[in-house]
């Protein structure tokens, strides 16, 4: 046994004992103000702070809802039209909303249904005497089905793309209607996913921050998150933050340990390029009902980000680009965004190494304490959100040190942190299928240590690294719940300069700004998308 591979579990238990630290310190904190100002923190849960958390749960219900009731009958459609004029587009436009950040998404929603909107433009001319309002309830629920109606959508057509083609060949010799095929054959399978994709969407809205704190339009619709950030950032009320961070992570785990019991959305669907062949013809007026679905699903997705383009492209973007703050703000993300993103590979990678050597180590036996350890740490960030973490850490530090002082080193760890979950799941396949091929017949030749990595290793890992680079880096860039409790004049970021020139009603440039931001997000994932597909292809190639 080499001692490079000896060097792999220590090198997990590093990694797991930083995210350890990074979200125990937070604990820590919060725990500690608590018992400090005991009193205090109980007179915090009063009628305000429940008034928050029953407006958290109800948002996140009511967006859920509403995007798998729409994301059904839309997935249905393209699955039953394989050949619909710009299908595959379609389908790679539905993928862009998961990389737009929040703030740049939230100016293309209100140049189509705020007060100076597209759909206001339409009522002028049309002689309707209306205005819509985007502030509130109405804006938050129209910006959580922008971002999660196409995730459930592609979602559900995953696990239609699952059903055999023999029952679409026996549906249509039995002449079943649309009703039949639905009750039959297409409901049983999206009933087993649909638990997991309601739970997930749930997540991802009870988390929500940005959308809620640009378009929540005041205290009546104010989230736990954003309340946590307004009693840090504005109040300076340490009580009232540590009862709400407590509550929000209560929720989180409370929604994980529902959604651990509802089971994972399948993933099937996402490698496969073609769905399963169908037999049967829809009749005229299904054809009428599907091609009407699909385009309001497209113009639903497609119109915010059209408009963020033309919003953007309107301003003066030769004034923003000649602007120092513009500059440095787009300079400190990059450095920001590239740390965290290096971070993040390097603990994901650790990770992935002890797991595989604490596995190859165990043969047929159970899985151990530690190795267990390795899988929950890289989902870590789950149980505790990001804005918990650094609110835990803004009242712990600030009985030692100026936390504000600190935003570089938070933004950094924080946003690993975030995008662990996604690059440990991009390197993992990666080593474990380049060490099952490769462990053997290295250690009987005698390769190991930088030998092996430079000569094996890094020419099987080189693209999943590189995806999981841009992946996590492009989630670093479009970030705001760090930046936004820690950040000052000397520390801004493209979101948080964004989010100021929207507070100043500076719209032009803040358009101005959300093209660049976009833009610079876009082409990372663009890079990670196509790096994805690679490695979808090679797995082909040697399955085959």
């Amino acid at each position: 046994m080499t001692a490079t591979r000896m060097l792999k579990p220590w090198a997990g238990a590093i990694a797991l004992a930083f995210l350890a630290v990074l979200a125990g310190g937070a604990l820590l904190g919060l725990a500690g103000e608590a018992l400090r100002g005991s009193t205090e923190g109980f007179a915090a849960f009063d009628s305000y702070l429940w008034r928050v958390a029953r407006f958290t749960l109800m948002q996140a219900l009511l967006s859920m809802l509403l995007a798998v009731a729409f994301a059904i009958p839309l997935a249905r459609a393209l699955h039953e039209h394989p050949a619909f004029p710009g299908r595959a587009l379609i389908l790679r436009l539905f993928a862009l909303p998961l990389a737009l950040p929040a703030l740049v998404a939230v100016l293309g929603i209100t140049s189509i249904y705020g007060r100076n909107g597209l759909l206001a433009f339409g009522f002028d001319k049309l002689g309707i005497d209306a205005r819509p309002n985007i502030y509130g309830l109405t804006g938050i629920l129209i910006a959580h089905v922008f971002f999660n109606l196409p995730l459930a959508t592609r979602l559900i057509l995953a696990s239609l793309d699952s059903i055999p083609s023999d029952y679409w060949k026996l549906s249509s010799q039995l002449g079943m209607g649309s009703w039949a095929r639905f009750k039959l054959i297409e409901w049983p399978v999206v009933r087993r996913n649909l638990s997991g994709i309601a739970g997930l969407i749930f997540m991802l809205c009870i988390t929500s921050f940005t959308i809620v704190l640009t378009l929540g339009g005041g205290p009546r619709a104010t989230t736990l998150e954003v309340a946590i950030y307004q009693s840090l950032h504005f109040d300076f009320d340490i009580a009232r933050a540590v009862s709400l961070t407590l509550l929000q992570l209560s929720l989180t785990i409370a929604v994980l340990l529902l959604l651990g019991l509802t089971g994972k959305p399948a993933e099937e669907g996402f490698s496969l390029q073609t769905s399963a062949r169908r037999f049967d013809r829809p009749n005229r007026t299904t054809k009428i009902a599907n091609t009407a679905i699909i385009v309001l699903g497209l113009f639903f997705v497609g119109l915010p980000m059209a408009g963020t383009v033309v919003s953007g492209l309107g301003a003066d973007l030769s004034r923003l680009m000649t602007e120092f703050a513009v500059w440095r703000a787009i300079i400190t993300s990059i450095v920001l965004g590239a740390g965290a993103a290096l971070l993040c590979v390097l603990i994901s990678l650790s990770l992935v190494m002890a797991r595989e050597y604490l596995q190859s180590q165990r043969q047929a036996s159970a899985p151990g304490v530690f190795e267990r350890s390795l899988d929950l740490g890289a989902s870590l960030i789950m149980v505790v959100p990001p804005i918990v973490i650094g609110a835990g850490w803004f009242i712990l530090s600030r009985h030692v040190i100026d936390p504000f002082s600190l935003a570089p080193v938070m933004v950094i760890c924080v946003n690993a942190a975030m995008a662990v979950p996604f690059a440990f799941r991009i390197l993992r396949p990666a080593w474990d299928t380049a060490a099952s091929r490769h462990n053997r017949l290295c250690l009987q030749l005698g390769i190991s240590g930088w030998d092996r990595l430079r000569l094996i290793d890094w020419p099987v890992l080189r693209l999943p690294i590189v995806v999981a680079f841009a992946f996590a880096m492009a989630l670093s860039l479009g970030d705001l719940g760090t930046i936004a409790l820690f950040g000052n004049d000397s520390i801004q970021t493209l979101p948080f300069l964004l989010l100021q020139r929207m507070g100043s009603y500076r719209t032009q440039d803040a358009a101005g700004l959300a093209l660049i931001l976009g833009a610079l997000c876009l082409l990372l994932m663009f890079t990670a998308d196509r790096g994805a597909a690679s490695l979808t292809r090679q797995d082909n190639e040697r399955n085959d």
